[in-house]
């Protein structure tokens, strides 16, 4: 059977094309799919991403310069690291030949600084974990509505693809502990950000969210390895995992939800207030780039104290 004809509308630009062949349909969605990746543009200035760009960028380039010199003695050595199976065995020829001890990212140098690799923000992820989904699903509802209110991110959002856009992704377990949690059980919610949408969400947190909590003095941190103020020997080797990624993370309590301007405006329609953690990813990686990445985030108003 033709299809119908499109109404013959003659103006400044013709008449309207003849649509030849549908657009596949969504059978879960109900609605046409687009044969091509929409993206959607930004319509106004990042007003953060313009100020990282301007002034962080080059402040942390100058704060993170390591100034060697070269010196005429000959190098020292790599230490040798021992593997775990012998390469001259041809029975293990071809099988994953790791180092003893691990991948030693504690160890790991830290890259010459230049323009190309100044530290950056690549992600901010929203993370809510609720113990009682593990008994009943329907409590994730909740924190699916308020995830997607902070973010406005959704399931193929803006006319992408499934592929382009994730949206508020299911946490699920990952093993079983006990009697308490089996794998695969959803317990949490989880929504990543980036571009244009990370910056405006860190804005908002530090305009409207941190102002407003009681008592706030900053983002608590650990004690320094090394230093005046250190709890250690400056020979000790105590080096967390946390302390060579460059990931920040911190929690948010249950009341600071309600500070949100997208969950105040409405706080009825939730049927609680949810903590949350916020984790900043960065581009840093080896010794020191847990400071790095701390220094980056604090360049957004974001205050860290430390603990004597």
């Amino acid at each position: 059977m033709p299809l119908p004809r499109q109404p013959t509308e003659l103006g400044r630009f013709g008449r309207a094309p003849y649509i030849r062949r549908r657009l596949p349909a969504d059978i879960r969605r109900k609605l046409p799919r687009p044969p091509v990746n929409l993206r959607t543009r930004e319509y106004a200035p990042c007003r953060l991403g313009d100020h990282y760009h301007s002034t962080l960028a080059d402040n942390l380039m100058y704060m993170n310069y390591t100034h060697t010199v070269e010196s005429s003695l000959p190098p020292k050595p790599d230490r040798e690291i021992r593997l775990r199976w012998d390469p001259a065995n041809p029975y293990s020829k071809y099988r994953k030949n790791e180092p003893v001890g691990g991948k030693r990212f504690a160890e790991m140098a830290t890259e010459p600084n230049t323009p190309a690799n100044i530290i950056r923000l690549e992600a901010v992820q929203m993370h809510i974990m609720i113990k009682e989904a593990i008994t009943s699903r329907m409590h994730l509802l909740g924190v699916i509505a308020a995830l997607r209110a902070l973010s406005g991110e959704t399931e193929a959002g803006g006319g992408a693809l499934a592929k382009g856009v994730k949206g508020v992704e299911i946490v699920r377990g990952k093993k079983q502990v006990g009697g308490w949690i089996r794998s695969g059980v959803p317990v949490g919610a989880k929504v990543t950000l980036k571009g244009s949408a990370m910056y405006d969400l860190i804005a908002c947190l530090t305009e409207f969210v941190l102002p407003r909590l009681r008592e706030f003095h900053g983002i608590p941190m650990a004690a320094p390895v090394s230093g005046p103020n250190a709890y250690l020997p400056a020979s000790s080797n105590a080096v967390k995992p946390s302390d060579v990624t460059g990931v920040v993370s911190f929690g948010l309590p249950p009341e600071a939800m309600s500070y949100w301007p997208q969950i105040e405006v409405n706080q009825d329609a939730y049927p609680r207030m949810y903590g949350m953690h916020l984790h900043f990813i960065t581009n840093a990686v080896g010794v020191g780039a847990q400071e790095r990445a701390r220094a980056l985030v604090s360049g957004f108003q974001i205050p860290f104290l430390r603990k004597s």
